[in-house]
């Protein structure tokens, strides 16, 4: 073994291994996804320097392999060991964090969450953010996708990174100067009682009793109805109250740029500009010129945008120096070229001047507005999801481990899209509040899921942008119109952000005085209520063969997941499989103790998150394994020997990927979801009603388009959202197979919830019910 101390004194690293007290034997521990620790004691030398807090230490075995590389993280104890010949003699006790430790003495920077990003991808990017080029990431492998991940700037490094390797089913490692990402068990060693090297006193097993075959899994507040109000004003009244709480959304900033450094923020922006066109200059981003071609000149947001719930993207206040053309704030399906353009605001030479028209999916359509020298323009895009989430949670397991996990999927949603342009003339102080006009306001079917946003695709523009600004707004689309003409989307944010209207407490929806409904002002409230996300699974043939005169055979837990986080039921179900994946055998946990020159599979060296498989008949174990931790004892340095004690254990015994604890969550009864058995998890619930409507009220009918006719079964119709099933009538409204039908109403507010469901027996429903509410005058 070769020890090497570098205290950053100009003379580099120096061999410090003859002072390594041999009385003590040097340690190496190795946990899984933790920061390996290095400790040893050394003897003072003359001629060697005294080691200093920082310094960097190598610990290499004769051959030049490395065993440990790292920091120390603290100042060396001294032990007084007595008077010299002309000295005094002390112990020095060193104490060292493997690499990390350096990108864990930095402050990771507020940045918005990673979205649909692989594991790999979401490590590379924090190491970057914390020292670009410090490290060799050529060995982090990609893996699975996280749905989505927030960094906490108040968390070191190391702890992000823990967190994204478990969820991916992955190990991280640091040594050297390289960071590495892989998932477990990618080098897996075997231990065989059979084989010749094998010690029996040095395994030792425990195998707990663990049966689990009924799951209940709770994870956060989620959004669940899709609801309908529907009002009409009376040319007094500015407050309406809602039937339901509308789901809150997380509200931080993605993006709150205002341009006041002397480049581009490098967490924020990723920056393609061959022809040097874009610069940060007077607080503002300028842009000047372009190759002429579209999709290569552009500046767009380092994380996708996740087309979910209520966003509200201000690409700026943009004023314009010459003719320009590109595309401003464009939201892109696939690589940035105008052809991809979901939605975003197309520029156009006109004259000496310029246009501005609303693109969508790839085609300018509606009004052009023409720019006027001087002045500037306002440009923001409202987005509105049927759907909060656009893809589900990932969760691994022993039977599905990375590349091959459960869940992950993508979520189909339609996405009302408005953009708005507002022209301020400087000169003239009241368009600084004049209406905004709206140059689109539609409802997409199908829309992307995922899609980068640019705030500048330039071909060749002259133009400065003064800020940018993109946050998630009220979770609530609400329109208005007079009767006869068409619905016009209001904006429920702040008077001093442009709004019109708000919702002031969790329950009511307050136009401001300034926009008071008009006589007979319809307005239509559309927005998701809440509830908490649970579900419970069970392994139906585990429960079977357990089952014995009066035991019933179940074997439950409740568990709140923590990571990966369960934002939704289907994630809880998702999360309850993982977990029974694991149940079917029994749980193992071990240790095993033995020289190096002993490692099982002849391994060179061991390290956590490696397979280990054992077999030991005589023991009634077989099972496979991922070793957990590695204790390394050099005990004879010398030689580069030393004795490893390896701990190990199924997931069984304890949970590698998915992350829960004991639950203190109480669930109300009207949340409490179907019981599922494992096959029915991702096909059980039938579609939900998303675009139920109700298309005319009386004053003692009303009229319902359900958005879908039901093919096998029908709609049913109830007064509360709870008693669904051919067994309960008491408030049931109808049974309906026509996808328009007709209801009594019979008071002035009125609540339908209605939920699809078909001939099966019992019969399947959708997951959560539409509410469609009435608050009309008789």
């Amino acid at each position: 073994m070769k020890l090497t101390i570098d205290n950053f004194d100009g003379k580099g690293a120096v061999d410090y291994t003859c002072a390594i007290d041999t009385t003590v034997a040097p340690r190496i521990v190795r946990t899984i996804n933790q920061p390996a620790t290095f400790e040893c004691s050394l003897l003072g030398v003359t001629g060697l320097a005294i080691v200093a807090a920082g310094a960097r230490i190598c610990v290499t075995k004769s051959d030049g392999t490395f065993l440990f590389t790292g920091y120390l993280t603290e100042l060396p104890n001294y032990e007084y060991l007595g008077w010299g010949e002309q000295t005094p003699v002390y112990r020095c006790e060193l104490l060292a964090e493997s690499d990390e430790f350096l990108l864990d003495q930095k402050v990771l920077p507020s940045r918005a969450p990673f979205v649909a990003r692989s594991a790999g991808s979401a490590l590379k990017q924090l190491a970057q953010d914390l020292l670009p080029g410090g490290f060799d990431l050529s060995r982090v492998q990609d893996l699975d996708a996280i749905a989505w991940y927030q960094v906490n700037p108040q968390k070191k490094f190391s702890f992000h990174v823990a967190e994204i390797a478990a969820a991916a089913r992955a190990s991280y490692r640091a040594m050297n100067g390289v960071l590495s990402l892989a998932p477990v068990g990618e080098f897996s060693y075997s231990l065989n009682e059979s084989d010749a090297e094998f010690s029996p006193a040095a395994l030792k097993l425990q195998s707990p009793v663990t049966e689990i075959n009924d799951v209940t899994v709770i994870g956060l507040e989620e959004p669940q109805p899709y609801v309908r109000d529907y009002f009409v004003g009376d040319g007094l009244s500015l407050r309406f109250y809602l039937s339901q709480a509308p789901f809150q959304q997380n509200k931080p900033a993605l993006i709150h740029e205002r341009y006041t450094g002397p480049e581009l923020d490098a967490t924020t922006w990723v920056t393609n500009d061959p022809s040097s066109a874009v610069s940060v200059a007077a607080q503002a981003l300028q842009v000047s010129g372009g190759t002429g071609q579209d999709g290569q000149t552009s500046v767009s947001f380092i994380e996708l945008i996740e087309m979910g719930g209520a966003l509200e993207l201000q690409h700026g206040d943009v004023s314009f120096t010459g003719a320009s053309q590109g595309i401003i704030g464009g939201l892109y399906a696939g690589a940035i070229a105008a052809a991809n353009c979901f939605a975003g605001f197309e520029i156009r030479p006109a004259g000496s001047q310029s246009s501005i028209q609303a693109l969508i999916n790839g085609t300018t359509t509606g009004t052009a507005v023409t720019t006027t020298a001087g002045h500037r323009y306002v440009l923001t895009t409202y987005l509105y999801s049927t759907e909060v989430y656009r893809s589900a949670e990932m969760y691994h397991s022993s039977v599905h481990p990375a590349g091959n996990g459960l869940g992950g999927g993508a979520v189909g949603a339609n996405l009302r899209i408005v953009l708005e342009l507002q022209d301020i003339d400087p000169s003239v102080p009241s368009s600084w509040v004049a209406a905004a006009t709206v140059l689109f306001d539609d409802v997409i079917q199908n829309a992307p899921g995922f899609c980068t946003y640019a705030l500048v695709d330039a071909a060749t523009m002259q133009c400065s942008i003064a800020y940018t600004y993109a946050a998630h707004i009220a979770l609530a689309e609400v329109r208005t119109a007079l009767p006869g003409d068409s619905y016009v989307t209001q904006l429920v944010e702040s008077l001093s952000a442009g709004g019109q209207c708000e919702i002031a407490s969790s329950t009511t929806l307050d136009f401001y005085p300034q926009y008071v409904p008009p006589l007979n002002t319809l307005i239509v409230a559309s927005y998701r209520g809440a509830g908490r996300a649970v579900a419970e699974v069970v392994n139906g043939a585990s429960i079977a063969a357990l089952a014995h005169g009066a035991d019933d055979g179940v074997r439950g837990m409740v568990r709140t997941m923590k990571l990966p986080s369960a934002r939704t039921q289907a994630d809880c179900e998702t999360a309850a499989l993982a977990m029974l994946d694991e149940a079917s055998g029994a749980a193992w946990r071990g240790t095993y103790e033995t020289w190096n020159d002993y490692l099982p599979g002849s391994a060179e060296d061991l390290f956590p998150g490696d397979g280990l498989s054992i077999s030991v008949s005589s023991r009634n174990a077989s099972f496979s394994s991922i070793v957990r931790k590695v204790s390394i004892e050099l005990q004879d340095p010398a030689n580069d020997r030393g004795v490893y004690t390896i701990e190990f254990a199924n997931d069984l015994a304890e949970a590698l990927a998915v992350q829960a604890e004991a639950s203190t969550t109480t669930v109300p009864l009207q949340d409490l979801p179907a019981r599922l058995i494992t096959s029915q998890v991702g096909s059980y619930y039938l579609a939900n009603l998303t675009n139920a409507e109700i298309t005319q009220i009386t004053d003692t009918t009303v009229q319902i388009d359900a958005g879908i006719a039901p093919a096998n079964g029908g709609i049913e119709v109830r007064m509360r959202d709870f008693g669904w099933g051919p067994s309960n009538d008491r408030n049931l409204l109808g049974r309906f197979s026509t996808q328009t039908f007709t209801l009594p109403r019979l008071a002035r507010t009125e609540t339908y919830f209605l939920r699809l469901y078909d001939s099966s027996s019992p019969p399947r429903y959708s997951r959560y019910a539409a509410a469609l509410h009435v608050d009309y005058p008789l």
